[in-house]
């Protein structure tokens, strides 16, 4: 399968950059671009690019949609029922939708959308061959943030399940290398997801009440600079063992 990645600098993304990618060479697949830059432009001389889509709507992937659609005149896809926010994220409106079964033809062949959601609520992959662009879902090393208010843990463990009972030979992430263990790295991050659960738990059985109070305990604090994400990840976590009875969660207040 024709794909080729393109690490493009940003200062916001967890690895420094955001992977853009496009699949095909005359009618060609672009995915999340996050900005204009250097790079992509030289990627994109000897490549007709037909169609631009996003795996999800945060500004790392899809601050260069306008800019890209409006040099190619490519065809702009988004999910359907998220049309909105893919406009407010881009300042761009889409001319097709899509959801899970959706192909988008490229000259390297048809390009199957299936929606992943649990980082972002809108979040889908594109499988080509045997291999998928997962944006988001997964990273070849470290985890993912499933942060409040985006954030779904519940919809985001059964994406990584769904992935990974897919078993494809090769996953393309939105940050850092490509993951060429995708099974094992699918359930080395629900598995993760499963243990902070258990770490929550036991903050909250010994009396840590506050999202704060259980960061402190579950996170290594001392000099993280992901504060807010840290702690819109406790949310997502509590938010999760309310809905299975395993301890009770106002919004502010946590007990077992």
């Amino acid at each position: 399968m024709d794909i080729v990645r393109i690490p493009v600098p940003v200062a916001s993304a967890p690895t420094g950059s955001t992977n853009a990618y496009v699949i095909g060479a005359e009618e060609a697949l672009l995915v999340d671009p996050p900005s204009e830059c250097s790079a992509l432009d030289v990627a994109l001389e000897r490549r007709t690019i037909s169609h631009i889509a996003v795996t999800h709507h945060h500004p790392d992937h899809t601050g260069g949609v306008r800019a890209y659609a409006e040099r190619t005149g490519a065809t702009v896809w988004a999910r359907y029922g998220r049309t909105a926010s893919f406009e407010a994220a881009t300042d761009c409106s889409p001319d097709r939708t899509f959801r899970t079964g959706t192909t988008i033809p490229t000259s390297a062949g048809g390009v199957r959308v299936i929606e992943t959601p649990g980082h972002a609520p809108e979040h889908c992959g594109f499988t080509a061959g045997s291999t998928t662009l997962v944006g988001d879902l997964a990273i070849q090393n470290g985890s993912v943030g499933v942060a409040k208010p985006d954030g779904d843990l519940r919809a985001y463990l059964g994406s990584l399940r769904r992935i990974g009972q897919l078993a494809p030979e090769m996953l393309y992430p939105g940050h850092g290398p490509t993951i060429d263990a995708p099974v094992e790295t699918c359930y080395r991050l629900y598995n993760h997801r499963r243990d902070r659960d258990s770490q929550i738990l036991s903050a909250v059985a010994e009396g840590a009440s506050t999202v704060e109070a259980i960061t402190d305990m579950v996170y290594d604090t001392e000099g993280l600079e992901l504060r807010t994400l840290a702690e819109g990840t406790v949310r997502s976590h509590l938010q999760k063992l309310a809905v299975e009875g395993q301890l009770s969660w106002d919004g502010s207040v946590a007990t077992t």
